[in-house]
């Protein structure tokens, strides 16, 4: 049977998909909240693509979101997929749910930035090719407590080991700073943002941002607000600002994760964007976060997704990261009649990551 649509009526049986592979089940507030996507909204497209066995019912998923972009007055559509699982039993199926998303119409890019190890070989081989050029493999992140991360290696160590042994263990490598709200210390010029209507300074900095001409994501105010609505986070996110000479010039967006029970929490930079001539911006809302991080109770900073362009606008903070991935977690297909992609430096922003990753149990978990 080939993909079809996924349906409201599909999300009982794919919730029960995602805890057959230990990933976060949306609640119902949440699939509600992502069919409010505005750029899913105005295209008419699924949620995703099931496989479905004899009864119609979801053997295996894969998601397809939406984001809208803009280059000067012009806006685009592209589609990224997430969440693909495809039990055991339906090895080989994979292809026909990517298939299903790269073959809907009116993008001008499919991509994904968030392919596992095992998933990355599934897109090299139906046509999706490795992109961002130079940086596809390339994840950075800063140790902020070397301990606790020491102990999370040696946890993967022993769930290798001994994979029955650690779910037993609960929620570990919690501390009692993760979702306390303490107030920060933030280096000069960056501020937190708190003003997202219309005709906010970050308004004007999302129409300076469009003015410059590049492919950027949409950042609007109103599609920032609703990406900040998500009712399954658990601790609030990070979001801030870098200002220079009375102007916002720079954005920064970050969120408190946990890739598993027996993993550290990260601070996981979602968006890390500066016009043009101001880079120091990057820097600046670079070194905020990372400063932010113990407070938040973070054990290490991560930027799963880096382009060329942001590499270089890092500086020293470029220097002292460790390298991470090196599979090939970014791949992207492109519409001949679309904007240019070398024109395109993606942030985490543009992929799934602000929909996927694993909220931080902030209660009921055990401490460290």
């Amino acid at each position: 049977m080939p993909a079809r649509d996924f349906a409201p009526a599909d999300i009982p049986a794919v919730d029960a998909l995602h805890r057959s592979v230990g990933w976060p089940v949306r609640s119902a507030a949440g699939w509600t909240w992502l069919r409010q996507n505005p750029a899913q909204r105005a295209t008419g497209s699924p949620l995703g693509y099931v496989l479905a066995d004899d009864q119609d019912r979801p053997a295996a998923f894969l998601g397809n979101l939406v984001q809208g972009f803009r280059q000067g007055e012009r806006t685009v559509y592209g589609a990224t997929g997430f969440s693909l699982i495809v039990p055991p039993e339906k090895a080989g199926r994979s292809r026909g749910l990517v298939k299903a998303l790269m073959t809907q119409p009116g993008m001008f890019a499919h991509y994904t930035f968030n392919a596992n190890p095992a998933a990355a070989r599934i897109y090299d081989r139906i046509g999706l090719e490795p992109w961002p050029v130079g940086t596809h493999a390339l994840k950075l992140s800063w140790i902020i407590d070397p301990l606790v991360c020491a102990a999370g290696r040696g946890l993967r160590q022993i769930d290798d080991r001994w994979p029955g042994l650690t779910p037993r263990l609960g929620e570990r490598l919690m501390n009692r700073r993760l979702g306390q709200g303490r107030s920060l210390r933030l280096p000069a010029g960056v501020t937190v943002l708190t003003d997202l209507t219309d005709s906010s300074p970050y308004a004007a900095f999302w129409q300076a941002l469009v003015a410059e001409g590049r492919l950027v994501a949409d950042r609007n105010p109103a599609m920032l607000r609703w990406r900040l609505a998500n009712p399954d986070v658990t601790t609030a996110p990070l979001a801030l600002i870098g200002s220079h000479g009375g102007r916002v010039v720079g954005h920064a967006l970050a969120v408190l994760a946990k890739d598993n029970a027996i993993s550290p929490p990260v601070l996981e930079v979602i968006d890390l964007i500066a016009l043009e001539g101001h880079p120091e911006a990057v820097a600046s809302l670079m070194q905020a976060m990372i400063e932010a991080a113990p407070s938040l109770g973070a054990a290490k900073v991560r930027l799963q997704v880096v382009s060329p362009r942001l590499l270089s606008q890092l500086g020293g903070w470029e220097r002292r990261a460790r390298r991470e991935g090196g599979w090939g977690h970014g791949h992207a297909t492109f519409a001949a009649d679309g904007p240019d992609p070398a024109g395109w430096s993606p942030t985490p922003l543009d992929g799934d990551y602000l929909i996927c990753l694993r909220p931080v149990p902030v209660s009921g978990a055990r401490v460290l």
